[in-house]
C-alpha cells in the first residue's frame, strides 16, 4: 500500500499508549499471536517515522520553523503460516493482520500523519480477503433499524414513557392555537392555575418532559485525573465522581443550584483506575471498586473520616480465598461493574473472565460465582429497585443475561437478549422489572423488554451459527468503528435500537431520565465525541449537550509534558470523552462526567441545566464558573498559557 505524508497535527511517540482501558495481566497473556503481529508493524512504523536525528534536533532546544514529509511507503510482510493452520485459516489469519494494521494507521492519531492512495491493484485484495470483497460491494444502507421506531412510538403512546402532548390539545385549543402549545404557554398556564385538577397534572408533566438541558455549563468542575464515572443519588440529595486517582468525592445537592463539598474518599492499592461506584439504597454507603477482587465499602457520613471497610469479593467464606477455592473458581478476578440489590444487602458485581459474583454483605462472604459469558462481564444491574431476586449482566460477548439469584445453583440463566453485534459497555434498568437499556461497541443502544427475552435453550441452539460468535470483535479502543460492518442479527429480540452517538475508547454509560424531572420520556448516553445524546423513545434525537464546547479550553496547559496523560499524541489539542451522565430526578439537570482537556489527560464533571436558550442570567454565581474538585474558585482555571509555552509546543503540529 502506497501514501504520502501530511504534517502532522501533533507529536507522535512510540511509547503512546491509545488503549484508555487496559485490560488485567489474564487479558495481556490472552493477546493473540495477530495481535501482537499488529503492534509489532505499528511500532517498527513510529520508529522508523521518529528516527535518531529527530530526537538529536529536539534535544538542542532550538524550534523548527518548518517540517517536510516526503512519501512512506508501507509494506506488510506476511508471517510464515504455522503448521497446524489450513490454508483458509492462514488466509483468513493474514487478513486479519492486514485489516487492523490499515486501520489503525486509518483510524487513529496516527490517521493524521497520511493521506491514504487509493489502490490501484484493488481486485488483487479479492483473492486473499474475502470479506473485503464482500465489503467492496457496498452493504444495503436500508439495513439500519427504522427511525422512527414503530415500537417506540407505541410506547410513547402507551404512558410509560411520558405523556403524548396531542392529548392536552383540545379542539377548543387547536382552534385557537392552531398547534400543540409550547413550553413559555404551559409555565404561563401553570402560574395562573388554569384547567382542572387533572389538566393541571398533565400539564405539569408535559412540563416537565419539555425542559431538556442544555449545552451551557452552569459549573464546571476540574479534576487533575479523568472521571470514570458520576450519579446522582436516587432522591437526588446526593452526587459522587469517581476518578482514575483512586478517589471519589462526595457532594451534597440538596439545592442542585447551590452544590456543597462532602468529603473525599480513597481506594488503597487500587490499579489503573476505579471501574465503578454505588450508593446503598439509604445513602448511608458507597461501594467502589478497581481493577481487583476488592470492593471498598465507605460511609458517606462527612463526620465518619475513618477508613473505608474492604470486601474480598473472591472470599468465599474463609477469609481469603485458598489454592483450592482459586482452581474451583478459575483463578483471581477483577471488577468492571457494582451494584447494590434494592434491600441493601447485597452486592453483585460484573468481573474478568465471565462471571458475575453475588457478595452477601452482612456474612462478608460470596454466595455465588457464575461463570455465565465468554468474555468479561463489563456490567451488571437488577431489574427491580425493590426486589433483589432478577439481575441483569451484559458481556463483552454482545449478549445480555437474565438470571434469578433464587436459582443460580447450576450457573444456567433464565433467558438472554440478543442483537448487539459487539460488546456490551453498560446497561440500565428502568427499575420496573420489565425495561432495560444497554450500550454497545457496535455504536448502538438498545431497548429490551423482558417479556421478550430468549429462553436459555433457545440461545444454546442458535449460539453456534450466530455470526457475533464466531467474528473477531471490533477494538473500541483504537480508531473508529467502521459502518460498513454494521448488520442486522436475525435473532435479534430488541424493541428500539438508538444509533448516533461513539461508543469507542472506554466504557460508555448509557440510562433512562427519571420519571420526576423528564416523566421518563427519554434515554441518553455518553459519547467519545464529548457529547450527552439524548433520544426520545422513537429513537429520534431529542436534544445534544455539547461538553466540548462547553469545556473547551476552560483550564491551562499542563506545567510539563508529564501531565499529558495516555493522550499524549495530541497534547497541544483539549479533546473530551462523555464517560457517564446523570439526570436529577427532580430537577432539569444533567452532570456530564468526562475525560477532558489537553490530550484528555484531565477530568470535568459539568452541570447542565435547562435555561430556556440564555445564555447567562444575572444570578450569582454566573453560568460557566470554574471551581477544583471542592467546589473553591481557582484563578488558576482563569489564566491564559503565555505566548512562549504556547509557541514552545508549536513544534509539535
Amino acid at each position: 500500500m502506497a501514501s504520502s505524508s501530511n504534517p502532522p497535527d501533533a507529536r507522535m511517540s512510540s511509547d503512546s499508549d491509545p488503549d484508555y482501558e487496559p485490560g488485567g495481566e489474564e487479558d495481556e497473556e490472552e493477546q493473540s499471536e495477530e495481535e501482537n503481529l499488529a503492534q509489532a508493524y505499528l511500532e517498527r512504523l513510529l520508529a522508523g517515522e521518529l528516527g535518531v536525528d529527530e530526537e538529536a534536533e529536539e534535544g538542542d532546544g532550538q524550534e523548527e520553523d518548518e517540517m517536510e514529509f516526503g512519501d512512506i511507503q508501507v509494506e506488510i510482510e506476511e508471517e510464515p503460516s504455522n503448521i497446524d493452520e489450513t490454508e483458509a485459516e492462514n488466509d483468513e489469519r493474514i487478513a486479519r493482520t492486514r485489516r487492523r494494521v490499515l486501520r489503525l494507521l486509518q483510524n487513529s492519531e496516527i490517521g493524521r500523519i497520511f493521506r491514504f492512495a487509493t489502490d490501484d491493484d484493488g481486485d488483487e485484495d479479492l483473492d486473499w480477503n474475502p470479506r473485503w470483497a464482500r465489503r467492496r460491494q457496498k452493504p444495503d444502507p436500508n439495513r439500519f433499524p427504522k427511525v422512527p421506531s414503530d415500537a417506540g412510538t407505541e410506547l410513547m403512546n402507551s404512558g410509560l414513557f411520558g405523556a403524548n402532548p396531542a392529548q392536552a390539545v383540545t379542539s377548543r385549543d387547536k382552534m385557537s392555537l392552531g398547534k400543540k402549545k409550547n413550553l413559555a404557554w404551559r409555565i404561563m398556564e401553570r402560574e395562573l392555575a388554569v384547567g382542572n385538577s387533572a389538566t393541571e397534572k398533565l400539564n405539569n408533566r408535559l412540563l416537565a418532559q419539555g425542559m431538556i438541558p442544555s449545552t451551557k455549563a452552569d459549573m464546571i468542575i476540574h479534576y487533575d485525573e479523568p472521571v470514570y464515572s458520576g450519579q446522582f443519588s436516587d432522591d437526588g440529595n446526593f452526587f459522587f465522581s469517581a476518578n482514575k486517582d483512586y478517589h471519589v468525592r462526595m457532594y451534597d445537592t440538596s439545592n442542585p443550584y447551590k452544590w456543597r463539598y462532602y468529603k473525599t474518599v480513597e481506594y488503597p492499592f487500587g490499579q489503573w483506575t476505579l471501574t465503578d461506584a454505588t450508593l446503598s439504597p439509604d445513602n448511608k454507603y458507597l461501594a467502589y471498586t478497581s481493577i481487583t477482587s476488592q470492593v471498598c465499602l465507605a460511609p458517606t457520613d462527612p463526620n465518619d473520616m475513618g477508613d473505608p471497610y474492604t470486601l474480598e469479593l473472591a472470599d468465599m467464606g474463609n477469609g481469603r480465598p485458598t489454592l483450592t477455592q482459586r482452581m474451583r473458581f478459575r483463578g483471581p478476578f477483577n471488577i468492571w461493574s457494582i451494584r447494590y440489590s434494592g434491600d441493601g444487602q447485597r452486592l453483585v458485581a460484573g468481573t474478568s473472565g465471565g462471571s458475575i459474583v453475588v457478595y452477601d454483605i452482612e456474612s462478608r462472604r460470596s454466595l455465588h460465582r457464575i461463570f455465565g459469558h465468554d468474555e468479561d462481564v463489563n456490567a451488571v444491574c437488577f431489574a427491580d429497585s425493590s426486589s433483589p431476586h432478577i439481575l441483569y449482566s451484559g458481556s463483552d460477548d454482545t449478549t445480555l443475561k437474565v438470571w434469578d439469584t433464587r436459582s443460580l445453583g447450576d450457573s444456567r440463566a433464565a433467558g438472554a437478549f440478543v442483537g448487539h453485534i459487539e460488546g456490551l459497555t453498560y446497561i440500565d434498568s428502568k427499575g420496573d422489572g420489565r425495561y432495560i437499556l444497554s450500550n454497545g461497541k457496535d455504536q448502538s443502544m438498545k431497548l429490551w423488554d423482558l417479556r421478550m427475552v430468549m429462553q436459555s435453550g433457545d440461545f444454546e441452539r442458535i449460539k453456534p451459527h450466530r455470526r457475533a460468535t464466531s467474528e473477531h470483535h471490533f477494538d473500541y479502543r483504537w480508531g473508529t468503528y467502521d459502518e460498513d460492518d454494521w448488520y442486522q442479527d436475525p435473532h435479534d429480540n430488541s424493541l428500539v435500537t438508538f444509533r448516533g452517538h461513539k461508543v469507542l475508547r472506554t466504557l460508555i454509560r448509557c440510562h433512562f431520565s427519571p420519571p420526576g424531572s423528564t416523566n421518563s420520556r427519554y434515554v441518553y448516553s455518553g459519547s467519545e465525541d464529548g457529547k450527552v445524546f439524548i433520544w426520545n423513545m422513537d429513537a429520534t434525537p431529542a436534544g445534544v449537550i455539547d461538553v466540548f464546547e462547553a469545556t473547551k479550553n476552560s483550564r491551562p496547559f499542563p506545567a510539563s509534558n508529564m501531565d499529558m496523560g495516555w493522550d499524549n499524541t495530541t497534547p497541544t489539542q483539549w479533546r473530551t470523552c462523555v464517560r457517564d451522565a446523570s439526570w436529577h430526578p427532580s430537577a432539569p439537570m444533567i452532570v456530564a462526567s468526562a475525560w477532558s482537556g489537553y490530550g484528555m489527560s484531565t477530568g470535568t464533571c459539568t452541570a447542565h441545566s435547562w435555561n430556556d436558550g440564555a445564555k447567562d442570567d444575572d444570578a450569582e454565581p454566573k453560568m460557566g464558573v470554574r471551581v477544583n474538585e471542592k467546589l473553591e474558585h481557582d484563578p488558576e482555571f482563569y489564566a491564559r498559557s503565555s505566548t512562549r509555552f504556547m509557541r514552545s509546543r508549536m513544534r509539535y503540529r
